[in-house]
C-alpha cells in the first residue's frame, strides 16, 4: 500500500491544497505545518504555472503572485526537502504536463521519489494520455493520480481500475474555485469506483464549508480543499498560517 493509501486507512481524509510561494516560501513552510498540526492527511502542493487550465481566478492569482516572486519547480523541490526534516504526513503535486516535461519527465519525477513526494496530479493529462507518466511513475514509485469528472460517464470504471494512491473526484464541472452547491450526483460516480477498485476516492472541487466536507466525505474517502484555503492565505498573507489552521481544524472535525 502506498503512503498515500495508508492517509485513507482508518479514516476520511481531509486534503488542503497550497500553492508553493505564495506569497513566498517560508509563508508556505508554516501554513503547512499549520494544517499538518491541526489534522490534514495529505496535502497537495501546488507548483505554479503560468496557464494552469483547471484553476478559477482564485487559484490563478495565487499562480501570478508565486511566479513573480520568483518561484521555480528547483525551489520547490529543495523547499520540500526542508519540509521532509519534520513533516511525514504525504505530499502530492498539482501541476501541469508542460511543467513536468519542461524539466525533464524523469528527472523530475525520479526527484519526486528523491524527496518524498508519493504523488503527482496532473489535470491537464487525459487518462487515455497518461503512459506519457505512468511507466515512470510507476518505476520511482510515485503515484501518478487520475481524475474523473461528472462528464466522465462510461470512462469512471475505467479510470477507477488504473489510479494510484487516490482518485480524484471532480464534484462539478468548470474550473477550481468555491460553490455555495454542489449538485451533482457523486453518490453514482462513487458507486461506480467503488464496483470497480479499492483504491481510495476524495472529493474535490468547490468544496468550502464544514457542511459541505461532510457532506463529500460521507460519501467519498475525504474532501479536498484549494480555493477557500488560497482566499484566506491572500487575504492574510505573511500571517495567514495560525487562520489556516483554524480552518483545517474545523474542516477535519467536520468530516471526522
Amino acid at each position: 500500500m502506498s503512503n498515500i493509501a495508508k492517509a485513507f486507512e482508518k479514516r476520511k481524509a481531509f486534503i488542503p491544497f497550497v500553492t508553493c510561494g505564495d506569497p513566498d516560501l517560508e509563508t508556505t513552510g508554516k501554513i503547512i505545518r499549520a494544517a499538518v498540526e491541526n489534522g490534514a492527511d495529505l496535502i497537495e502542493l501546488g507548483i505554479p504555472f503560468s496557464d494552469p487550465t483547471a484553476e478559477g481566478p482564485i487559484i490563478q492569482g495565487a499562480n501570478i503572485r508565486a511566479l513573480a516572486g520568483g518561484i521555480t519547480t528547483d525551489k520547490i523541490f529543495d523547499f520540500v526537502r526542508e519540509l521532509r526534516k519534520d513533516i511525514t504526513v504525504p505530499f502530492a503535486f498539482m501541476t501541469y504536463a508542460n511543467v513536468v516535461f519542461s524539466y525533464g519527465t524523469e528527472k523530475f519525477i525520479s526527484t519526486c521519489a528523491e524527496i518524498g513526494v508519493d504523488g503527482i496530479i496532473l489535470p491537464d493529462v487525459p487518462f487515455e494520455e497518461k503512459d506519457d507518466f505512468a511507466p515512470i511513475c510507476d518505476k520511482y514509485g510515485v503515484d501518478l493520480i487520475s481524475l474523473v469528472a461528472p462528464t466522465s460517464n462510461e470512462r469512471i470504471a475505467m479510470i477507477a481500475r488504473e489510479t494510484r494512491g487516490f482518485l480524484y473526484i471532480v464534484s462539478s464541472l468548470g474550473v477550481t474555485g468555491t460553490r455555495s452547491e454542489i449538485t451533482t450526483d457523486l453518490g453514482a460516480i462513487v458507486k461506480v469506483v467503488r464496483e470497480n477498485t479499492n483504491v481510495p476516492c476524495a472529493i474535490g472541487f468547490g468544496i468550502s464549508t464544514p457542511e459541505q466536507a461532510k457532506k463529500m466525505a460521507s460519501i467519498s474517502d475525504g474532501a479536498i480543499v484549494g480555493s477557500a484555503i488560497i482566499k484566506i492565505i491572500e487575504k492574510y498573507g505573511r500571517d495567514a498560517a495560525p487562520y489556516v489552521g483554524e480552518y483545517v481544524k474545523q474542516m477535519k472535525s467536520a468530516i471526522s
